[in-house]
């Protein structure tokens, strides 16, 4: 009973200190207008300092604001744009020699107005805190002055000056692909063509090189003299070599030439004619190719003339000479393809056409129907003959195509055992040419014993083989006039 008076005397005293309601509504509202007043007046400082500030950089680039690395604040648009310009001048006498293989060109930093963009990048550095949106510009502001603007470089240059030098190296180094070509008629090839890739001027890649060169002068802020290789790219035939044929021809697997200098009209008309027959012979897997069968009868009912042959022990006028110069030719480009040699047969005395590049003993005489030169295609694939007559320089070639083994080949130089000189020259009387006049007929050759080996390594197993060529020792024979 003695407890609740004492409680409602405390509830009365604290009544009393408690303050009245529209006394914390006083204190609030006051306490609101003091906070509205501070933050107006910071808006009216804010406000007032932007735009004394602006009006301090009204054709100035605000402070802050770096480009390239430089701080153009205060600086106008033209001391920013004549800053770069004198930078720009600095290089103009930088030059690149552009090389390759094909050809050499010249082209300076001055040519193609190459430098920094200055009209760009002073555009770049006043556009600063200058768009349209005011609280956007006064935050970047704000920004650049305290923590700085950084404005990346711009360069300029003229593309079409570029594309001036590079039409100019595209002339001298591009080369267009070839496409392949075979057309297989009456079991013989017609028209053949290996294909090729052709090769342009990587213009990418070059005015990159170009383009980085003349930034490290800019850089640099001295002229340079810059050698340059000439990129070049692989430009690939629009036709597979395995799409225009599915025989396996597709490179050059053996190759024989000879050369037929001095020889008379009749002689390169036979070699000629001969060898076009060969052209375009296609030689199965497997198969046994015989020269004889592929050139058929050598006569003047087919077309051969009368030159000089080698006829029972003798060099007398026959129709189709010089058709061994084919044989030997083919036989080289045999041994040169690592090809199984199956018949050949040397000479009976020695050939100048035949010793002028290689020396004696590699050829292969041919005589139908009993003499001939065989070779086996051992290859899985089929092998294609193609002949190549240059009467400029007087050379025969043969190239059999097909697709490589990988074995490999090596052609021993010739070794002559032994040597004959050659008889003493003999003169034959000659009853229709007149008297006091002498024709050589026959040209004096020595004997000689001679052998070469071939070596042919395939899937780690070498086959060595010894070609031997017994020469007879040979006279010059002159005709001489006795017609009065």
């Amino acid at each position: 009973m003695t407890i609740l008076p004492q409680i409602h005397g405390v509830v009365k005293r604290l009544k009393k200190h408690i303050p009245h309601k529209k006394t914390v509504a006083r204190a609030f509202k006051s306490m609101l207008w003091f906070s509205l007043g501070g933050v107006l007046g910071l808006f009216f400082f804010i406000s007032f300092t932007y735009i004394i500030y602006q009006r301090a950089h009204t054709d100035k680039v605000y402070e802050g604001v770096i480009v390239n690395g430089i701080s153009f604040g205060g600086k106008t648009r033209d001391e920013v744009k004549n800053y770069f310009l004198g930078k720009n001048q600095k290089i103009q006498s930088t030059a690149f020699t552009l090389k390759s293989q094909q050809t050499t060109a010249s082209i300076s930093a001055e040519q193609i107005n190459f430098g920094y963009d200055a009209e760009l990048l002073a555009t770049q550095a006043m556009s600063v805190g200058r768009s349209e949106e005011l609280l956007t510009n006064m935050s970047i502001i704000l920004q650049a002055y305290l923590q700085n603007v950084q404005l990346p470089p711009a360069y300029k240059y003229s593309d079409q000056e570029l594309q001036t030098v590079f039409a100019q190296l595209k002339q001298k180094v591009d080369i267009k692909p070839i496409d392949p070509l075979f057309n297989f008629e009456d079991n013989k090839v017609v028209s053949f063509r290996l294909g090729s890739d052709g090769r342009a001027v990587d213009e990418e890649t070059l005015k990159d090189v170009i383009l980085s060169q003349s930034r490290s002068a800019l850089l640099s802020e001295k002229p340079q003299q810059v050698t340059i290789a000439i990129p070049v790219r692989r430009v690939p035939s629009a036709v597979a070599e395995d799409r225009a044929n599915n025989l396996g021809i597709k490179e050059v697997v053996g190759e024989g030439t000879s050369r037929f200098l001095n020889s008379i009209e009749n002689r390169i008309f036979n070699i000629s004619l001969a060898a076009t027959r060969l052209n375009g012979t296609i030689i199965k897997p497997g198969e046994v190719f015989s020269f004889n069968k592929a050139v058929g009868d050598i006569s003047a009912f087919n077309g051969y003339r009368q030159a000089y042959v080698i006829s029972g022990g003798k060099t007398v006028l026959g129709d189709g000479g010089g058709v061994c110069q084919v044989s030997t030719t083919l036989f080289r480009a045999a041994l040169k393809a690592g090809l199984p040699i199956v018949e050949r047969n040397p000479h009976a005395y020695r050939v100048s056409y035949y010793e002028a590049e290689t020396g004696p003993g590699i050829d292969a005489a041919i005589y139908t129907p009993n003499v001939d030169l065989k070779f086996k295609n051992d290859t899985p694939n089929h092998l294609l003959i193609q002949t190549y007559i240059d009467l400029e320089t007087q050379r025969l070639t043969f190239a059999l195509y097909g697709t490589s083994d990988d074995r490999e080949v090596s052609i021993g130089k010739p070794v002559v055992l032994s040597e004959t000189p050659a008889p003493e020259p003999s003169y034959q009387d000659d009853p229709n040419m007149p008297k006091g006049q002498e024709k050589q007929i026959d040209f004096a050759a020595a004997g000689a014993n001679v052998y070469f080996t071939r070596s042919v390594t395939k899937d780690g197993e070498t086959k060595t083989d010894k070609y031997t060529s017994n020469y007879r020792p040979w006279q010059a024979v002159y005709l001489r006039g006795t017609k009065e």
